[in-house]
């Protein structure tokens, strides 16, 4: 489908030599870019995305039962929900250099889908498809540990959390160094039963908002709120 040279982007993914190449190719391949060509909608990486979602899933849930024997299934499913986050998906993503590989059309090309959090999130997962597919589940499972071995240290040592507000903070000194800001906009409700309604702000923008009964509470879920909304203002942070 394109001119890149798919067997130096094995390579510099460190895949082994089995690996398919037509499947590379189209796991870094988005919607976009084959509307753009012209090419049939299912050699997007949408199929490889979802059946990556559930190879990731499988390698991460029997890691996690093999580590933790004494866990309770909740407490599991707890654990690898910290693991399979959007925000996290996007961290591997971008430090593998996924973006530097992927397919766009113009229109998401000029708006910096190469750094958009949800393509970079569906690049990984229809990798780890692609790999699946091509070298099966021993080498599947040896990727998708490596890259998470980081991830699954800090859960194990316990520091692994659900902390949004630290999530934020990361991605936004990555694009520059600064803290954003958490501003109280409005109390509502009498004083024994107050509900606090709280901005998150960077560079003076509005980026998600929250409430909660305490401070601390409606500023974890302004920063969620802001997660969740990030594709459309990560872009415009441009590269750091």
């Amino acid at each position: 489908m394109s001119k890149r040279d798919w067997d130096e982007v094995r390579k510099a993914l460190e895949l082994p030599p089995g690996q398919d190449l037509v499947l590379l190719e189209q796991a870094f391949c988005h919607g976009s870019y084959v509307r753009e060509e012209g090419l049939p909608p299912l050699t997007s990486n949408q199929r490889l995305e979802f059946l990556g979602d559930a190879v990731l899933d499988m390698v991460l849930a029997f890691e996690l039962y093999e580590q933790n024997p004494v866990l309770a299934e909740g407490q599991l499913t707890k654990l690898k929900a910290s693991l399979v986050r959007a925000e996290t998906l996007y961290k591997i993503a971008t430090r593998l250099g996924l973006g530097d590989y992927v397919l766009l059309g113009c229109g998401e090309e000029e708006s910096g889908g190469r750094r958009k959090p949800s393509i970079l999130g569906d690049c990984l997962e229809a990798l780890i498809a692609a790999i699946y597919l091509s070298c099966g589940w021993e080498t599947v499972y040896g990727f998708v540990t490596e890259v998470f071995s980081s991830l699954i240290e800090q859960m194990n040592a316990g520091e692994l959390t659900y902390d949004h507000k630290t999530c934020l903070q990361e991605l936004l000194q990555a694009k520059g160094g600064r803290l954003p800001t958490y501003v109280t906009v409005e109390t509502l409700g009498p004083p024994h039963k107050r509900t606090f309604v709280i901005e998150v702000r960077f560079n003076g923008e509005v980026l998600g908002s929250g409430q909660g009964g305490s401070k601390q509470e409606a500023e974890q879920n302004a920063a969620a709120e802001a997660l969740a909304k990030q594709d459309q203002w990560l872009p415009e942070l441009g590269s750091a």
